[in-house]
């Protein structure tokens, strides 16, 4: 079967032009790196890093079954008291309860939505919400505009500061989890106070052909420009999940620990099989780890041990600069799931002594 060709976002030109290192990512050819990846962690953690994460699904939902639709599809609360302007983050379910996808809804107004889906399944999502659209929400329309609006994070203690210095975003009416339309460097914009690093910060979505300008500018203020690589490390030690590696249809929110981001007095798509899970209660659950010594790092799929009889699998592992330790996630029975619990990691054939840990590994709340 003949591949396909890697898919490039609007700013993949300026990425290889700066000397970024190129690799195949969801069916795009993402920047996983430009120099260090310490570094560019480093400027996240201490001043505002920049990311290229145009690649993610756009969506845009509207029409008087919009909100029931998305109510269906999302496990949060998207219901009429929404504001407009506002955020929430939650799951998309399939009728056993598997996680399709996690997103993130704004209401652009009245009757219209917006969900953001990870780029490796926004070709499912987009299946999935016009698949109910046409069953049970005639009312709804869904569009793509993926290809039409770029999709910058601005990420940082700084990013707020430096973002306001080049547009009209306004941090005191802009909270947390809430969305703008405002001109960011002479250039209309939507702009999200949202992001996933664990620190402060924005998703710039310019129109596609605005999105190398306002790359350049954010550079030009000061913003260091990152990649997959740092953003992948960054989102652990926050202690967000990764789909694909920390979730997927064959995990149910209660096992992840995503319990909060599902609304249960609503009605939405594997309701029953959440709340089997909540009533029997969970036989795994998603546990935060970190290594007791340095040493190799743990990867995905390898084996989580009590001495020497395998419980479990890493589900995500990385070092982490910041901490300066090893740390990870992974599924262990129920039992084994209590912070202080001492594992073993299988690494390279080699057993690691490991420690369960509350998650998050890392907070700005608490540096």
């Amino acid at each position: 079967m003949t591949e396909q060709p890697l898919l490039r976002t609007p700013l993949y030109d300026l990425h290889v032009e700066r000397g970024a290192r190129m690799v195949p990512f969801a069916g795009y050819d993402m920047p996983v790196q430009y120099d260090s990846i310490i570094a560019e962690i480093r400027a996240v953690r201490e001043g505002v890093g920049i990311f290229d994460v145009s690649h993610m699904g756009r969506f845009f939902i509207d029409g008087c079954d919009a909100r029931a639709l998305l109510d269906w599809v999302h496990t949060a609360n998207i219901n009429e008291e929404m504001p407009v302007g506002r955020a929430r983050y939650g799951l998309i379910c399939k009728r056993d309860g598997g996680i399709i996808d996690d997103g993130i809804v704004y209401r652009m107004s009245e009757d219209v939505y917006m969900l953001v889906a990870n780029a490796g399944n926004a070709t499912k999502v987009l299946h999935w919400l016009n698949y109910w659209s046409d069953e049970q929400f005639p009312g709804a329309r869904v569009s793509d505009s993926t290809n039409h609006i770029s999709m910058i994070a601005v990420q940082g203690p700084k990013a707020i500061e430096l973002v306001s210095s080049i547009s009209e975003f306004n941090q005191d009416e802009i909270k947390s989890f809430r969305i703008t339309r405002c001109l960011v460097d002479e250039r209309p914009s939507l702009v999200a106070r949202t992001g996933y690093t664990g620190e402060d910060g924005v998703e710039i979505m310019p129109h596609a052909g605005d999105s190398s300008r306002v790359w350049k500018k954010l550079i030009t203020a000061g913003a260091v420009p990152c990649g997959l690589g740092a953003r992948d490390i960054l989102r652990l030690e926050a202690g967000l999940l990764l789909h694909g590696s920390d979730m997927d249809e064959t995990v149910n929110p209660i096992e992840a620990g995503l319990e909060r981001f599902v609304a249960m007095d609503t009605d939405f798509c594997g309701k029953d099989a959440v709340k089997s899970v909540i009533e029997q209660g969970a036989q795994r659950h998603l546990v935060g780890f970190r290594t007791v010594e340095r040493g190799p790092v743990p990867r995905s799929h390898s084996p989580i041990l009590i001495g020497t009889i395998p419980i479990g699998e890493v589900a995500s592992g990385a070092f982490s600069p910041t901490l300066d330790m090893n740390i990870g996630l992974g599924y262990v029975p129920n039992r084994f799931a209590v912070p202080g619990t001492a594992l073993k990691l299988e690494v390279r054939g080699k057993p690691l002594d490991a420690l369960v840990v509350p998650l998050p590994f890392y907070s700005r709340l608490r540096r």
